[in-house]
């Protein structure tokens, strides 16, 4: 994950879905809106010990059931993990096909412009919401 001042954590709370087990939050992701047809679903962290459980998928179906509720048709994420977000209904995709405003946060990574995490797209026409 890129690393976050403390402003801009503050700035995008609100885009979070967190789980927590007691006071403890063991796995968060969250749904960035780009603009009226496109979201990032982002920061998607499960903790060690509460992998394989489908606590990150329940977070990224809420993304998805958000984003439906918006009338967000298309979603994109940028992995590492692409299985995992293949049980969810992403589809791999060429980060050449994603819009140039989505690479606002890359800008700021240290490994711009060689990224090497995976891109993928949700799109409600080629996939039913699992």
């Amino acid at each position: 994950m890129l690393p976050r001042a403390l402003s801009e954590i503050y700035e995008n709370i609100r885009d979070f879905y967190v789980a927590r087990d007691s006071d403890r939050v063991v796995a968060c992701a969250a749904l960035h809106v780009c603009w009226s047809d496109l979201a990032e679903v982002r920061s998607v962290a499960v903790s060690e010990d509460r992998r394989r459980q489908g606590v990150g998928a329940r977070l990224v179906r809420a993304c998805l059931e958000e984003a439906d509720g918006l009338g967000i048709p298309r979603l994109f994420c940028l992995t590492y993990k692409p299985d995992f977000f293949e049980t969810t209904g992403f589809k791999l995709a060429d980060k050449a096909d994603l819009p140039r405003k989505v690479w606002s946060d890359c800008y700021r990574c240290p490994k711009f412009p060689n990224c090497d995490e995976i891109a993928m797209v949700w799109e409600r026409a080629l996939a039913a919401t699992p």
